[in-house]
């Protein structure tokens, strides 16, 4: 059993992690980030919801971009193949879902 107080999540860095769960394959970890990621498209399907602050989401549809402002309880389903990038505005903390050893 675990109990996590997200919102007392820091990392040492942007988007450094605590790993909460790995099952059949697919992992669970809590981000904390105050940097923006970078352009790319995971190995599979990604569960991205914000826990605390505010993420704009960036992603790429048919070669258009598009941007998407999350909140705490906003999720953000990236499919296969959908590039996406993340910037939050000030510090924010993220649960990520994702297939284990995803980018």
């Amino acid at each position: 059993m675990k109990i996590i107080r997200s919102r007392e999540f820091r990392a040492d860095r942007a988007w450094g992690a605590l790993d909460i769960a790995s099952m059949n394959g697919i992992t669970t970890r809590l981000h904390w980030t105050d940097q923006p990621y970078r352009w790319h498209v995971n190995d599979g399907e990604e569960v991205f919801a914000v826990l605390d602050g505010q993420v704009e989401m960036r992603y790429r549809q048919d070669g258009e971009e598009h941007r998407t402002l999350l909140g705490p309880g906003d999720v953000f389903f990236a499919g296969v193949g959908c590039e996406h990038v993340a910037h939050p505005l000030g510090e924010a903390r993220i649960l990520v879902i994702e297939k284990e050893g995803s980018v």
